[in-house]
């Protein structure tokens, strides 16, 4: 191969490093307080949204990196310190990086490409450095598997820009073409690789057990990882699975479960307003990679949060609650730093006298100061949980959505209305045009059935209203009426809410959030639909849904061979055609004891997902892509 007669060759890497490590020049990181090796950052989109949701500027400038762009960016000469590229292995990025090895604009590179690069881009790359005479600036070429955005330790995506090459709209219209199709399957594919080579699951580089439904978008996923994952165990020397080979004759009781489902198993939760304060901010307040955007603001949500950790997935008046509890505790510490100081003297003119009294208080003081880094961020985050409950709950009391929460809920779980949906979808103070959309498309898809008169009647009571969302109810009525399966009656069982006595804490004198007229909500548990599928392919029930599930295994060399007998203790769940937090927070409540790592091609907001439906209306009944 031409490239190996030069200074650096390809490395595949079996257990890629964590992200920290390839920013440390795929070194381990570095020892605390050491000094870091200062470098620079050069990634193009896809691999700025990998590292947005982990790294902040002051973890970046922890390890060293001084400074960060876009590789199609203007750059200056930075000369003596290293750079490290986390970039696609597309014709256009191998050619930047042949212009700055021609430019000679760093010291020596470390070249790490997303996803696998090709033979034919590695030596497009090698011819650059010979006739630039740069072979020796490259020190390391890495495949480091990463094509994947993970945003929690259970939750990720594929991606965030360019979303729409794999959304629900492009996998179902009916104009697309087989090659375009195996474009995006290959995608989604290859990403998912990445994610198993990757995944830190106990189990980790075991291959999974793959269940799927046959006939969508989900099965034809499923085929091409088995038959990717087979290829690379084919040689047990070159498998990026060091664990597992198709020669060990093992079989480990313990492999993960890998369940790929298509969007069209569940169209309902998509739209479904919410109550949990994660997916709230991501309905309401557009919650993009970990980040919210209220102008002129940036707030950063992640793990390093512990009041996001731990609040994330409670209903919203309890968040508020907390908020309230926090600010009171704060209020508390900060109290007793003042009083302290205020005892010994240490305010005003007599300060310095006072330093020369003291004995014994002077430790609690220092006690007292010493805390003060802690207090001071234990503020910031008080300060900015409080700026995103309060916009959260702007929006509630805007357009009722504890109102709108509490109906689907009872749609769902069959319960009867308090009063009827024509009376809610009429009423000029409820909610957005699109909320009563969303309200109408879950009746109407949930609810009891209706005749297309009946359907025509709420049509035509929002048709002025809702005019740009009528497109939906069309595209739904054709897929209901050419849906191989119809929606199970049970398919949502349980849920629903109760009401529980006001606010406690939330009603008194100076609180931050008045929350008068709005319902204090408490979720009832129950299972979505994905999450009861998930449990009976774990827990190997009897469901109707799951009977034709197709199973493949890539260490068998029969295909459909059911060897599993032993419940599932760790899973992984795709979807195809778009996720949501309601559904990662479900699988979340349901997970206890197992480990559950929820992913799709893209999260997308309800009212993403109404546009994505939109888009169906120039299809013909035929075209509609059905489950």
């Amino acid at each position: 191969m031409i490239i190996m007669q030069f200074d650096f060759a390809l490395t595949n890497v079996p257990e890629p490093p964590a992200l920290r490590q390839v920013l440390n020049l795929s070194n381990p990181p570095s020892v605390k307080n050491a000094e870091p090796v200062w470098k620079v950052l050069i990634y193009d989109q896809c691999g700025q949204d990998i590292i947005s949701p982990l790294l902040s500027v002051k973890d970046l400038r922890e390890l060293g990196i001084t400074l960060h762009l876009l590789i199609t960016a203007e750059r200056d000469p930075v000369p003596d310190v290293a750079a490290v590229y986390l970039v696609q292995p597309t014709e256009e990025n191998v050619r930047l990086i042949a212009r700055d090895m021609e430019l000679h604009l760093y010291d020596s590179l470390y070249l790490n490409f997303i996803s696998p690069v090709s033979r034919q881009r590695l030596e497009d790359l090698a011819k650059a450095a010979i006739l630039s005479d740069s072979t020796h600036y490259v020190k390391k070429v890495y495949d480091q598997y990463l094509n994947f955005i993970t945003l929690e330790e259970d939750l990720f995506m594929l991606k965030h820009h360019d979303q729409e090459s794999l959304s629900y709209y492009a996998l179902n219209r009916g104009v697309v073409k087989d090659t375009e199709m195996e474009e995006i399957i290959d995608s989604i594919v290859d990403s998912l690789f990445s994610v198993l080579v990757t995944l830190d699951l106990k189990t980790q580089g075991t291959v999974p057990i793959i269940r799927s439904p046959p006939g969508n978008a989900a099965e034809m996923v499923a085929e091409k990882l088995d038959k990717k994952l087979r290829e690379n165990l084919r040689d047990s020397r070159s498998s990026l699975f060091t664990s597992d080979s198709l020669h060990s004759g093992q079989f480990s009781f313990q492999r993960p479960l890998l369940v790929i489902l298509d969007r069209n198993v569940d169209l309902a939760t998509p739209l479904h307003h919410t109550w949990t304060y994660q997916a709230l901010s991501h309905d309401v307040l557009d919650l993009r990679l970990n980040r919210i955007t209220l102008s002129p603001r940036i707030y950063d949500l992640n793990p390093a949060d512990k009041f996001w950790v731990q609040h994330k997935g409670s209903p919203f008046p309890l968040v508020a609650e907390a908020v309230q509890e926090e600010l009171e505790s704060y209020r508390s510490s900060e109290e007793e730093v003042k009083r302290l100081r205020s005892s010994m003297g240490l305010d005003g003119d007599n300060a310095d006298e006072a330093v020369a009294l003291v004995s014994d208080s002077t430790n609690k003081l220092t006690s007292a100061v010493s805390s003060l880094p802690e207090l001071l961020e234990k503020k910031r985050l008080i300060d900015l949980h409080t700026t995103l409950a309060t916009a959260v709950l702007d929006q509630i009391k805007a357009r009722k959505l504890d109102v709108f929460f509490e109906v689907e809920e009872k749609i769902l779980s069959k319960t009867t209305l308090d009063k009827s949906l024509m009376d809610m979808l009429v009423d000029p103070k409820a909610g957005t045009p699109a909320d009563k959309m969303r309200l109408f498309l879950i009746y109407f898809l949930c609810g009891p059935n209706m005749s297309d008169s009946e359907v025509d009647s709420y049509l035509a009571a929002i048709s002025e209203e809702c005019k740009q969302y009528l497109p939906s109810i069309h595209y739904l009525r054709r897929w209901k009426s050419y849906c191989k399966m119809a929606l199970s009656s049970n398919q949502y069982q349980g849920g629903g809410t109760r009401t529980v006595n006001m606010f406690s804490k939330l009603m008194s004198h100076g609180s931050q959030f008045v929350m008068e007229g709005v319902k204090n909500l408490v979720i009832k548990k129950h299972n979505l639909p994905i999450t009861r599928i998930v449990d009976a392919l774990m827990e190997l029930k009897s469901l109707q849904e799951v009977e034709d599930y197709r199973y493949l295994d890539p260490k068998v060399f029969h295909r459909g061979t059911d060897m599993s007998r032993t419940p599932f203790q760790d899973a992984l769940v795709f979807v195809v055609g778009g996720g949501n937090y309601i559904e990662y927070q479900n699988l979340a409540d349901y997970s206890k004891g197992k480990q559950i790592v929820y992913g799709c091609t893209h999260l997308m907001t309800a009212i993403d997902f109404l546009n994505q439906i939109i888009k169906h209306l120039s299809l013909t009944p035929q075209d509609v892509s059905v489950q």
